[in-house]
């Protein structure tokens, strides 16, 4: 029993290439699901789909000019992403338009833009790399940067917690404190954008987002408590992103996709049989007498 749990969990990182991808997987869990949670928490949650499009034209550019130079197609990424995000809050707020019926047209537009760069400069095996990442190439100058990127993220959002925080839920007190919710609004979309820009190389610009999202709107049905909500989509992330690299070198499956399969199995599960709001514990709700007090 032990030599086959070896063999299974812990012989695959004995090869380098499964070390740097179990590292850079790790890294962007524990800075992208706080992410999603807040995300989630602002009724923003396809915003994160958004912004992840958002980036591709400033990637593509990057490799136009660099090829597969990680560091030119994240700061791409990063321009490419704060400057849609600029636009749409700009014309949501010259014309009146919400801004996510903004932001949907201007990720159509990058995503357009994006893979007719990359096919103007490539091949489809580069538009594939693009849009799907590639987690076991990562080499040290990308794990370095997602690293660096993932911590800086990690820094950033413990700073501005306690403010985003009372932001979502009530933003004329954060402005009668004298900080102004457009500020941290702005910080948190920025952050989004760095975390999407580390993921592409992993995940690609298409999936990226799901391990910010799947894991955060799986924890809602474990926990109400902010804090409860980040540990159980983080822990979520992490499991799915040691387990995904296992099935992928087992099976022989991408490694991209397995990962956020992975992560949407742990929402599915959730949504059956967690502890608030799932399809068991409304059936446990209906059956329990009248007055008995929900689960803590």
């Amino acid at each position: 029993m032990l030599a086959l749990l070896q063999e299974w969990l812990i012989a695959p990182f004995d090869y380098g290439f499964m070390r740097r991808a179990l590292v850079a997987g790790l890294a962007l869990s524990l800075a992208a699901p706080p992410m999603g949670v807040f995300l989630v928490l602002r009724g923003m949650s396809l915003i994160g789909d958004a912004m992840a499009h958002a980036i591709l034209p400033g990637v593509a550019l990057g490799f136009l000019v660099a090829g597969f130079s990680l560091p030119i197609m994240s700061l791409g990424g990063v321009l490419s992403g704060l400057l849609v995000a600029v636009l749409a809050g700009s014309v949501s707020q010259m014309t009146g338009q919400r801004e996510d019926a903004a932001m949907a047209s201007f990720f159509l537009i990058s995503l357009a833009a994006g893979v007719m760069l990359v096919s103007l400069g490539g091949s489809s095996v580069d538009l594939t790399h693009v849009l799907f990442g590639s987690i076991l190439a990562v080499n040290s100058t990308a794990l370095v940067l997602i690293a660096a990127i993932s911590s800086l993220i990690v820094v950033i959002l413990a700073g501005i917690f306690r403010a985003l925080v009372v932001e979502c839920l009530d933003p004329l007190f954060l402005r009668g404190q004298g900080v102004h919710g457009g500020l941290v609004h702005g910080i948190f979309l920025g952050l989004v954008v760095l975390n999407l820009t580390a993921g592409f190389q992993t995940l690609g610009t298409l999936m990226a987002v799901g391990l910010m999202m799947l894991p955060a709107t799986a924890a809602r049905f474990w926990s109400k408590r902010l804090e409860g909500l980040i540990g159980v989509a983080i822990g979520i992330a992490m499991v799915a992103s040691s387990g995904g690299l296992l099935l992928s070198y087992h099976l022989g499956i991408p490694s991209g996709p397995a990962i956020i399969l992975l992560a949407g199995i742990g929402y599915m599960l959730s949504a059956l049989f967690g502890r608030y709001h799932s399809l068991l514990a409304r059936q446990r709700r209906q059956a329990a007498p009248l007055g008995a007090p929900e689960p803590h």
